[in-house]
């Protein structure tokens, strides 16, 4: 039987570097750096929602925690003057001090300073997180999904980067009583190639009837030794 792999994990250490770069002196402190790294996530996905993010990663050393946000609309996040990224540091801080100590240790979120740095990506339509949200936008504002699917997919085409991009979409597509899938696919996508450079994301679009989960894959051509950017 088949095993379906995360496109991204796939490749870490080939053509793909961790989006969490640090170490650990003991399996505590370990535990405690996750928990405190996917509390950082998942405030940051519900917080910057529409500001097309691509990526966070961070990266920690022994005071300080590092937070790159890399997304298509620097202005949306930074804010006039920068307000709008000094406020998303003390949220950030925040987090951190609310995050509860691992089992049989101390909480080493106090002691921890937070650094916000947000890069431009070029290029959204070659994103897969910027794409399933262009669905999920589209979705939410009651369009046909069929027409969705197909305008999204033209747009991203028409980037000279892509070489090719599916997308699924599953749920009560329609309002429809029951739920199935739906998929469309331009170009070609080689999951199995491990230098072939394949951005994958996940989404959800939130309707009155119940949610619609979107899966995007983006094949952007095969990235060799001489040529790694990531």
């Amino acid at each position: 039987m088949t095993h379906v792999v995360h496109p991204y994990a796939h490749r870490l250490g080939v053509i793909r570097d961790w989006k969490s770069r640090w170490f650990a002196k003991t399996p505590r402190e370990y535990r405690q750096n996750v928990m405190v790294d996917a509390a950082i996530r998942r405030f940051l996905k519900k917080r910057l929602r529409g500001h097309y993010v691509t990526s966070v990663e961070i990266e920690r050393s022994e005071k300080h925690v590092r937070v790159l946000i890399k997304t298509s609309r620097p202005g949306l996040v930074i804010g006039r003057g920068g307000e709008g990224s000094q406020k998303l540091t003390k949220e950030i801080e925040k987090v951190i001090h609310t995050v509860p100590p691992a089992k049989g240790g101390s909480a080493s979120g106090g002691k921890l300073s937070v650094r916000l740095d947000i890069e431009e990506v070029r290029s959204p339509e070659s994103q897969a997180p910027v794409v399933a949200y262009m669905v999920a936008e589209g979705l939410e504002k009651r369009q046909a999904f069929r027409r969705v699917l197909k305008q999204t997919v033209e747009k991203v085409m028409a980037n000279r980067d892509v070489q090719g991009v599916r997308i699924a979409i599953s749920g009560r597509l329609g309002g429809a009583e029951m739920s199935r899938s739906e998929e469309i696919k331009r170009g070609r996508v080689p999951l199995q190639t491990l230098r072939a450079d394949v951005d994958f994301a996940r989404e959800v679009a939130y309707l009155p009837y119940g949610v619609i989960g979107i899966k995007v894959w983006i094949y952007r051509g095969e990235i060799f030794a001489d040529q790694k950017t990531k």
